[in-house]
């Protein structure tokens, strides 16, 4: 029981303790939290955390990530939004679209997905107005 002057401590009070879903587990559904969130199984869902997303070396994740920082060692497969940095490590393989304000990318990565980088990247109208146009023979694409 808790005496009359002191209250339950809610997790809110400190950000969060870390939230982490283990190797062998699978999950399907959406996920909020305001701590950080480390995945060594699989999640096909979505993610969205004031903290950090880290994938670990067996983890996957299909689906939508919104997030202040992520650590990727493992596979991701959707939207991503880093409103700070995003580290991929040399196993990391990522595919589908990302937003991010700073990227660190190891040497042997897989990163197979449309990049929007910049302060505010997250916001769609922050798109940069120079895009790359795809070109159907085989020169080199051309910025417009």
């Amino acid at each position: 029981m808790f005496s009359d002057n002191k209250k339950p401590r809610t997790m809110t009070e400190f950000g969060g303790q870390p939230n982490r879903i283990e190797k062998n587990t699978k999950i399907k559904g959406d996920i909020t939290s305001e701590a950080d969130f480390r995945i060594d199984g699989k999640l096909e869902g979505n993610v969205k955390t004031s903290g950090k997303v880290v994938i670990g070396k067996d983890g996957y994740i299909k689906g939508k990530v919104e997030c202040v920082n992520a650590d990727i060692e493992g596979k991701f497969n959707g939207e991503l939004q880093v409103n700070d940095l995003l580290s991929l490590k040399a196993s990391a393989i990522i595919e589908g679209t990302v937003s991010v304000s700073k990227l660190a990318v190891e040497p042997g990565a897989t990163f197979n997905a449309a990049c929007t980088m910049g302060k505010g990247a997250s916001a769609p109208a922050a798109a940069s107005t120079h895009k790359l146009q795809p070109n159907k023979t085989n020169e080199p694409a051309k910025v417009s």
